[in-house]
This record gives structure tokens, C-alpha cells and sequence, in this order.
């Protein structure tokens, strides 16, 4: 409806003059906003579209025909929208409500201009979602004051909703609204799009080193690097739109870039490779130098997915694919790689089910005197058999309980069991020893000789018949700090082996240092026993050390005749392998027990 503007020359020195540096540098950013103005009278909005560019504002969205907003509201996202009410063909009360039922525009502040201005009509308006409301004529400082309040609380109000606290990047709502309104373009465009995924490698151990305020100083510096390196990428990228290359971030360590267009796979391998790139420098964290780096999960839209769940469950696994590739490297998402995860999810699911339901079945390989062939003690070993799955190997299932945190609870289910069968066993007159492995997680939680010392109160196991077996990496991984837990540990009236002697990096002098009862010669020096000289060399030293030290000694993986013999022949004092049994339920361990020890 034609209108009238009311000016003031003075406008200008009014809104600029007497605020300090900071919040001229707001009003500057406030003026940067994209302003859409929707009235069927060309000249109204000529007369305002001057007026704003007068005092700043320079980025604008003029229509005169109502019918078309909307779509360009979805489009071109505008950050204020100038409504008349009046106009034909549709009003914009019409527009109103149809702006409030979008997700996108719903808190999109409305300034409502007409010659209406009747109670009514300003109470429909507003009931409808408009933010303000000035009669037309519309007096110019009025306005501008008016424009500035509603923009300046939509960018508070979308700083508290729509950015992250911490790094000042936009959050999980905000990215979500991006990235189902990307999709809806692209599909309706027949573009593609592209999704990345950032993950910090190792990012919990910087936490526990250095603490959470120091982790925090990470993120933040990782967000700065990342969005400068997708400001350089995004320079001639669509002239150079930078909101085409937006950095999010979801949660923790995670960070998301969307890729609105993208004309092939290189051009987001390009974009991965540049943030990769930005971590090569160190972080300098009181004073130390820390060096960061990120593994980049990539997903294209609509090849690996056209619903937004779909893609930030491929991109997730994209970039776990990434990690378990060496880390610092990206990866796209494959049908192999999809299917192999999805697998790894199936069994993960079915493990914690199984290890909540106590499921898992104890097995014993026995440990056999090489001289009389009797049995001396027994290794409790885990076994799992799955309804559908079928028997599933504990190298598949023990790694993934360590990566998962399962290996806390099963271990404490094994330990205490083992006890259990160990003590039925004395009290059947077999005083058997029970070995029992202790995972590297249930180690440096700190609270394994509580957990231990449960165990045997609950069965009545006596201490010293319980051995706890750890493998000689982690017994070598912060060696000085671990002989403090073994001690714990054996002042309990345990004994401790150390498994798998001969693959790691032992240091004589902590060798000494542990109060260990047992070694254990890993079966990779025993399978080409007698004929293999480097073995039978390393073996037999490994014997005279370990009785030199006071040690029990145990060879692993003995199958043949030949290694027997080799082994008896220096001095071993007991044996595991096939050549006697392979490990055993326990009933089947029990009668082989009646058998072997009348």
C-alpha cells in the first residue's frame, strides 16, 4: 500500500556517535545483515532500501510480489524480514503464519509496516509472529532503532541456541538445520553434496594428562585452525561464500564441515586434506609444545546415503575407518567399509547383551609337569558361543570388550569364577592353581587389588592359589609406576606371571624389580623348536635366566613331541599346548583332571 517515509537528517550522528569501540563494531556486524523487504509497492521500497544504505546497511532482499517470499526466505535465509500486511494475491498475514511453520524461519524476527494500524490488526499480527510493529507513515529513526534492537537480539538469542559456548562455533541445532535444509536443495537441484567429520586422534589422553582446562585450550585452537583452513578453501569457492564451507561443532572432540556443492570427490579429498594439513604445527600449552592431530571421515550425498541419519551414521564410520587406518589421514565411506562396521555394531551389541546376561563360558587349558605329565595348575580362558552368531573367536571378542570398556566387567566376571571353580576343585582335594589374565584397562584403573581381594573373599580361595597373568607390554608400558601395583597386587598372597615373555622390550633391571613368580615364553619362540637354532637359543637362555631370578618358567603353544623334549631337556617346568589338551569346559577339564591326578 503506497506510504509515506518521515526522514531526520540527524539519524546518522543519533545512532553512532557516543558508543564505545566494541559496540561500534557490533553495530558494523549488525549492519552486515541481510535484509528482506516484502512490499507490493516499489517505491515504498525503494524509499527504505535508501534510507538503511544511508546508515550502513548494504546487503538486501527487495520483492514486490508476495507470492514469491517464501521460496526465497528458504533460500536465501534473510536475517530480518520488512512485511506489509496488505497486499494482493496473498497478505502478509497469509505469509506470517506460513513463515512460523517453517523450522528455519521460525525465530526469523518480522517487522511489520502498514497503514493499518488498528488494535486488530496489530493483535493478528502479532498473535501470528510479528516481532514489531510501526505504522506507516513510518517515521525513519524509528525504524532504524528498531531494525538494530531486533537483529541485535537474534544474534544473542542465536548465540545462546545456535553456538557452542566453548569454541563459538555453531552447534548441533544450528548444523542439523543446515544440513536437512543442504539436502533438501540438493535433492530438489539434483546436486551433490558432501558431509565431513573431524575427530581429534587420542584426544581423552590429552585430557587426562593435562586436564580438562588445558583440553579446552586444544578445541578451542583446533576450532580456530580448522576455520581459517576452510576460509582459505572457500576462497573462490561460489565467490567465495564462506558459509559454503561452515566448521560446526556436535560434541567433545567432534566437528562437522558441510559441503553444500560439490562437482567430485577430489574437491572434498582437497578440503580434507587442507584441515589435515592446518594440525602439522604444534600447540603450545603452558609452555609445552603438544602436537595434535585429526582423522576426517567424508560421506557424499546421495551416494552414501539421501537422509541426514543415514549420512551421520556413514561419516561416523567413515571416520572411525580413518582411525583404525593409522589416524592423521582421512577416509571416504564404502559399502565395505559400512558393512564392516555395521558387523562390528551387531557384535558389540550382542557382547554387552552377553556380558550383561552372564553368558560368556569359562574354559581351562591345563599346565602340565613336562617330567611326570600331570596336571599343575590351569589358565582360565574366555570362551563365547552366540545363539546365531555361532562360535566367535576371543580375537574378535576380546579386543573389541577392550575398546568398548567391556573388558571391565567381563574381567571381573572371569576373575571371580575362576575362584570359584579353583576353590570347588581344593575342596575336591586338587589344589590346583588357577591362572587368570588381567587386560591392560583393568590394570590402570587403579582398583585391581580391591577387585582381586573380592574375588577370593567371595569364593574362599586361598590367595596363593590364584595367579594373575599380564602381558610383558603393559608390565613394560610406565614399568617404574607399575612396579608399585604389582606389589599391591602381591601383597595380597597372589602370585604374578608375566605372559608372553620374549615380544616385548623387557629391561633387565625392572625384571628384577617386579615381584613376579612366573614367566611365560611366548609360543612364537616355541613353534620352530628344536630346528629353528635362533629359537632354541633365545629359549634356553630365557630358562637359565628365569631360575637364575628365582621363576617359575611356562612355554605356551607346545604341540609336538620334539618341543617337549627340548623343553624338558633345559629345565622347563611346565607346559600349555595342544600336544596335551587344548582349553576345555569345565566339565570336560574336571574329568580330564580325575584322569590324569587319581
Amino acid at each position: 500500500m503506497t506510504a509515506t517515509m518521515q526522514s531526520s537528517p540527524l539519524l546518522n550522528d543519533r545512532l553512532d556517535n557516543g558508543v564505545s569501540p566494541e559496540q561500534q563494531d557490533t553495530w558494523q556486524a549488525l549492519k552486515d545483515a541481510k535484509v528482506m523487504i516484502v512490499d507490493d509497492e516499489p517505491i515504498l521500497v525503494d524509499v527504505i532500501q535508501i534510507l538503511l544504505e544511508d546508515v550502513g546497511y548494504k546487503n538486501f532482499l527487495a520483492l514486490n510480489d508476495p507470492t514469491q517470499a517464501l521460496e526465497m526466505m528458504l533460500k536465501q535465509r534473510p536475517d530480518v524480514l520488512l512485511l506489509d500486511l496488505i497486499m494482493p494475491d496473498k497478505s502478509g498475514f497469509e505469509l506470517l503464519r506460513e513463515i512460523r511453520n517453517e523450522p528455519v524461519l521460525r525465530y526469523m524476527p518480522v517487522i511489520v509496516l502498514t497503514a493499518a494500524s488498528d488494535a486488530d490488526t496489530k493483535l493478528q499480527a502479532l498473535e501470528l509472529g510479528a516481532t514489531e510493529f510501526l505504522a506507516k507513515p513510518v517515521d525513519s529513526s524509528e525504524l532504524v532503532l528498531r531494525l538494530r534492537n531486533a537483529l541485535a537480539f537474534k544474534a544473542y538469542q542465536d548465540q545462546l541456541a545456535y553456538h557452542d559456548a566453548l569454541t563459538g562455533l555453531p552447534n548441533r541445532q544450528l548444523f542439523m538445520e543446515r544440513l536437512d535444509w543442504t539436502l533438501k536443495l540438493a535433492h530438489r537441484h539434483k546436486k551433490h553434496s558432501a558431509l565431513l567429520q573431524i575427530g581429534l586422534d587420542r584426544f581423552k589422553k590429552i585430557n587426562d594428562t593435562l586436564g580438562h582446562e588445558m583440553g579446552d585450550e586444544v578445541l578451542k585452537t583446533v576450532a580456530r585452525r580448522l576455520t581459517s583452513a576452510l576460509q582459505e578453501e572457500a576462497t573462490g569457492y561460489q565467490d567465495g561464500h564462506q558459509e559454503a564451507l561452515s566448521l560446526s561443532r556436535l560434541a567433545g572432540d567432534e566437528f562437522m564441515v558441510l559441503v553444500p556443492e560439490i562437482s567430485h570427490a577430489e574437491a572434498v579429498a582437497s578440503i580434507a586434506r587442507r584441515l589435515l594439513e592446518s594440525m602439522r604445527s604444534p600447540v603450545v600449552l603452558g609452555g609445552q609444545e603438544v602436537f595434535i592431530s585429526i582423522s576426517v571421515g567424508i560421506v557424499l550425498f546421495p551416494l552414501d546415503g539421501d537422509l541426514a541419519s543415514d549420512l551421520l551414521t556413514h561419516v561416523d564410520l567413515a571416520m572411525a575407518q580413518a582411525k583404525l587406518n593409522g589416524r592423521n589421514t582421512y577416509a571416504f565411506c564404502s559399502h565395505e567399509t559400512n558393512t564392516r562396521s555395521f558387523e562390528r555394531l551387531k557384535l558389540e551389541t550382542a557382547l554387552r547383551k552377553a556380558v550383561d546376561n552372564h553368558e560368556l563360558e569359562l574354559y581351562y587349558q591345563p599346565k602340565v609337569d613336562p617330567e611326570s605329565g600331570s596336571i599343575i595348575g590351569a589358565e582360565a580362558l574366555s570362551r563365547w558361543t552366540h545363539a546365531t552368531l555361532g562360535v566367535i573367536s576371543p580375537a574378535r571378542f576380546i579386543p573389541l570388550a577392550e575398546e568398548t570398556g567391556l573388558i571391565l566387567p567381563l574381567g571381573e566376571q572371569i576373575l571371580r569364577r575362576a575362584c570359584q571353580d579353583a576353590a570347588q576343585w581344593q575342596q575336591g582335594g586338587c589344589k590346583l592353581p588357577v591362572s587368570v589374565n588381567v587386560s591392560s584397562l583393568q590394570f590402570r584403573r587403579g582398583d585391581m587389588p580391591a577387585v582381586i581381594q573380592a574375588a577370593l573373599q567371595a569364593s574362599g580361595l586361598q590367595p596363593c592359589s590364584l595367579i594373575v597373568e599380564l602381558t610383558e607390554s603393559l608390565l613394560m608400558d610406565d614399568a617404574q609406576a607399575n612396579v608399585d601395583m604389582l606389589h599391591s597386587i602381591k601383597s595380597l598372597g597372589v602370585r604374578l606371571s608375566m605372559d608372553d615373555f620374549g615380544t616385548g622390550y623387557s629391561s633387565l633391571t625392572y625384571l628384577k624389580q617386579f615381584p613376579l613368580y612366573e614367566l611365560k615364553i611366548d609360543q612364537s619362540f616355541v613353534r620352530d623348536l628344536p630346528e629353528d637354532t635362533g629359537s632354541a637359543a633365545i629359549v634356553g637362555a630365557v630358562i637359565t635366566m628365569a631360575h637364575g631370578l628365582g621363576l617359575t618358567i611356562t612355554a605356551e603353544g607346545v604341540e609336538t613331541l620334539e618341543q617337549l623334549e627340548f623343553l624338558q631337556s633345559h629345565g622347563c617346568d611346565q607346559f600349555q599346548g595342544f600336544l596335551f589338551s587344548r582349553a576345555v569346559p569345565l566339565s570336560e577339564f574336571t574329568a580330564l583332571l580325575a584322569k590324569t591326578n587319581p
